[in-house]
């Protein structure tokens, strides 16, 4: 069935950023809660201790305040959310990593809208593409992660004059270059940092009996997402036929043959990808799958001009590491946009790199700045883009 305007509309109702702002917020509100209302300690003189550590498992590690007796001639002082606060100091160098965070979404979102371009042979100006890329966003970011914009993503490009066999063509194309960066930028960053410090969050997750660990997730993610990789592969550019008779012969087991149908129209999209896709020159690849590199290390680099605005960072590639792993646990959750989630997952991936307390805080700055603006732009520019391609139409 074709997606209609009222299928759009629908979709991307600005009273559906409501749900993930609701459920971030709440999220957040409750983290911030958690570390006003902990207690912490830090070494201090003999002069203003008030509290000394007692090691009672003698593991040698300090853990909660019931190692912390109030005594005289203490080591430790106990300090308050508020104390940390203030010790904060906002510094010009503050000021400017924000502002790179800000610009590595900028240039994230530039190099989007350069790949849509490529894709589309320059059939689509630098305006529209912006349009394009803010409502595929908006799109993503009031959908379940697992579900994403692709429906809307093809209408968009369909009433942007792009064919509906290109415009399915140019979907695959993305799907394919996203998850080959993911698929080579694995194992390049395991190389150079190493997997002792990967998995900082304990997480279960039960698959068919067998329960995983946070690496077992994510070494599931992974090869869900290479495989997806070989399969586009393999029916873009290899055997698009047989991809089809493949993905029909998988659908016509019993428990899957409802599908069937659907089955059949991927193949005959899988065709047109091949054609309009198979004999492009290495240039244009090297090109798409360039800017693809440049928006998604964008992306997660802002994460990391956050955290330097606050502390010197000295591991800068265990954090990127870090968050491709936190990436593709993200991948399953069902609110919007990973709402509720990626803030609990950003304070436990990067809590060690966090000045004490303040790994709440930086949550809600990493959201305002990667993810609130897609929900506020694209709730603007959705009534102005259809009374444009309406007008033309």
């Amino acid at each position: 069935m074709a997606y209609r305007a009222q299928d759009l509309v629908h979709t991307l109702s600005p009273r559906r950023i409501l749900i993930p702002i609701a459920i971030g917020l709440i999220v957040v509100s409750f983290m911030l809660y958690h570390s006003l209302s902990q207690e912490r300690f830090a070494e201090a003189g003999p002069a203003t201790a008030t509290h000394s550590w007692v090691d009672l498992n003698a593991d040698g590690e300090q853990q909660t305040e019931e190692f912390f007796p109030a005594v005289a001639n203490g080591t430790h002082i106990r300090i308050t959310y508020r104390d940390i606060l203030a010790g904060i100091e906002w510094t010009t160098a503050s000021y400017f990593w924000i502002l790179i965070a800000f610009v590595m979404m900028l240039l994230r979102d530039g190099a989007y809208m350069y790949r849509i371009r490529l894709l589309t042979d320059r059939a689509i100006s630098w305006r529209k593409s912006f349009d394009v890329i803010m409502l595929w966003e908006f799109a993503s970011a009031i959908s379940p992660s697992v579900v994403g914009g692709t429906a809307v993503a093809l209408f968009i490009l369909n009433k942007e004059g792009v064919n509906a066999g290109k415009s399915t063509a140019i979907v695959f194309i993305t799907a394919l270059l996203d998850e080959l960066f993911y698929v080579l930028m694995v194992p390049l960053l395991i190389l150079v940092v190493g997997t002792a410090q990967l998995f900082p969050v304990a997480m279960t997750m039960e698959v068919f009996g067998t329960t995983l660990g946070t690496a077992g997730i994510f070494v599931m993610a992974y090869l869900v997402l290479a495989a997806y990789s070989l399969l586009l592969i393999y029916g873009i550019f290899m055997n698009p036929r047989g991809f089809k008779w493949l993905i029909i012969k998988v659908f016509s087991l019993p428990l899957l043959r409802k599908w069937r149908p659907w089955a059949n129209r991927t193949g005959d999209e899988m065709l047109v990808a091949s054609t309009e896709f198979r004999g492009r020159p290495w240039g244009f690849w090297l090109k798409a799958y360039g800017a693809t590199v440049i928006s998604w290390t964008g992306r997660f680099w802002v994460v990391n001009f956050i955290i330097l605005a606050f502390t010197p960072v000295g591991q800068h590639l265990l954090i990127y590491a870090r968050q491709l792993v936190m990436w593709s646990i993200l991948l399953l959750s069902p609110t919007p946009g990973g709402s509720g989630f990626a803030e609990l997952a950003f304070t436990g991936f990067f809590k060690d790199f966090i000045p004490l307390g303040l790994a709440a805080s930086l949550a809600l700055i990493w959201r305002l700045i990667s993810y609130y603006p897609y929900l506020f732009i694209g709730t603007v520019v959705l009534p102005r883009w259809l009374r444009r391609v309406y007008q033309q139409g």
